[in-house]
Parts: structure tokens; C-alpha cells; sequence
């Protein structure tokens, strides 16, 4: 599971100021579910799953992995998650499987391990006719399952995903909603964002919604609908952003 307690991420500005990408943010997900941090672009989404991932360390607060806390056990985090961002690098000169065989080996996994282990991800997504190709003539729907599979190699109980089917076509990005589908049925918890509202009507079991750095509100999508009285996940984003709006307003005027 992943539990994040009053998460904040602070970053200096040319004036002298701070911006709080991440601004005191709580939440937390369970093995079996997946939750999915809504917001438009440059909400915090990304920032909130680096410092999960341990790529960048909080300002305040602190978030745990599996019980592994990622200010103190940062190396026991990355051995509990498979993180895939939206800049994960990849070898081309290497083959398909010779670039997910390092990484394998990278995690102490026995060639046995890796064999098996790559054709289970190569018959989920689809991969069989690209695994021995060069990644420098791979497509980015090929490149981006290349990517998936890099990063959930050791079989991790927990996957967080920035944005995974970004820019990607709709059979290659069907492929990939069926695997995070698959992780819940594994028990695994699954944590992904998106600014695509059909997305996460269709794969969320729980929606945070992140806005300038806060959450804005969190359930399942029909606690969502009941709260606010709107149906379409669209009009239930606008409604908590324009009263995030109305209240900073408030607390403007006040000031």
C-alpha cells in the first residue's frame, strides 16, 4: 500500500520565493485498488509521484511504501514499486530483450527469472514480434511498453504510472489499461495519473483530484457524483476547482 502523510515539495524561485509544487498533501491507496490522481497539467501530479519514487525528496511530510518510508529506507521503496514517468530512458542500441535482461539483472534476478518473467509482460502487452528489435526503431506505443515492462520486471506489489497512455493510439493504449487492470487482479495497488476524465472514469476505483498542488477531494467516482450533485467526472473536476477558486478568493479579500 502507499500512505502519504502531509507530503510537501518546495521548489526556489529567481526572487528569492518558494512554489509549492506539492502543498501538504494526504491520501493513501491499498493493495488490490487503483487510485488515480486527476489534474490538469502541472497540478502536482508528476511532482508527488517523484517524491514517492523516491527521485526527489520532500520538503516536509513523508509517504511510505509497503510500510518503507521514503525519507529513511529509500532503497528498500524502490524494491517495492515499479515507477514508470513520462521521460524513462531507454537504450536503443540495445534489443528489446537484451535491454529488460539488464535491467532484470539489475535486481538481482536469476536469468530463469528474467526468461520467464519477460515472456509472461511480452504475451500481456502484446510485444512478441518487436522483442528482437533495436529500440531505435521501435514506435513510441512500442517504446512505452518497452518502458512498462523496464520498470515492473521484479514483479513489484505496488506500480506507479505517470500518465501511461499519453500520447499513445487507442489500441496500444487499450493494451496498457488491460495490464493495470491485470495488476488489481494480482493484489497489486496501482497508483496512476491522467488528465484524461474517460481514463480514470474507467479504471479508478478511488479519484484524488490535484489541483496547484492540493487535493481538491478524493473518493470513488459514485461518492464523487453524490457529493457534488454532477454526473460527468468533467463536471465534477470544474466544481471543485471553481470552489478551491472561490475560497482562495475568500482568503485573498480577507487578507
Amino acid at each position: 500500500m502507499i500512505l502519504v502523510k502531509n507530503l510537501v515539495k518546495e521548489f526556489p524561485k529567481k526572487d528569492g520565493s518558494v512554489f509549492s509544487a506539492v502543498d501538504d498533501i494526504s491520501f493513501e491507496t491499498a493493495d488490490g485498488e487503483i487510485v488515480c490522481l486527476l489534474g490538469v497539467n502541472g497540478a502536482g501530479k508528476t511532482t508527488t509521484m517523484r517524491l514517492l519514487s523516491t527521485v526527489f525528496q520532500p520538503t516536509k511530510g513523508t509517504a511510505e511504501i509497503q510500510g518503507w518510508d521514503i525519507r529513511k529506507n529509500p532503497d528498500k521503496v524502490r524494491e517495492q514499486l515499479g515507477f514508470l514517468s513520462g521521460d524513462t530512458g531507454l537504450y536503443n542500441r540495445l534489443r528489446v530483450h537484451e535491454l529488460i535482461r539488464y535491467f532484470g539483472r539489475l535486481y538481482s534476478m536469476s536469468d530463469d527469472e528474467i526468461t520467464r518473467r519477460m515472456q509472461e509482460m511480452a504475451d500481456l502487452l502484446d510485444m512478441n514480434d518487436f522483442m528482437d528489435k533495436k529500440i531505435e526503431f521501435l514506435s513510441s506505443g512500442m517504446k512505452q511498453k518497452v518502458s512498462i515492462v523496464r520498470s515492473i520486471i521484479h514483479d513489484p506489489p505496488v506500480m506507479i504510472m505517470d500518465e501511461p497512455t499519453s500520447g499513445l493510439d487507442i489500441l496500444t493504449a487499450r493494451h496498457i489499461i488491460s495490464f493495470i487492470r491485470s495488476c488489481k487482479e494480482r493484489g497489486k495497488c496501482v497508483l496512476f495519473s491522467t488528465h484524461i476524465m474517460r481514463e480514470a472514469e474507467r479504471l479508478a476505483d478511488r479519484i484524488v483530484m490535484i489541483h496547484k498542488g492540493k487535493i481538491l477531494a478524493e473518493g470513488s467516482l459514485e461518492e464523487l457524483r453524490t457529493a457534488t450533485g454532477q454526473t460527468d467526472l468533467d463536471d465534477i473536476f470544474v466544481y471543485y476547482v471553481n470552489l478551491y477558486s472561490d475560497e482562495e478568493k475568500v482568503k485573498a479579500d480577507e487578507f
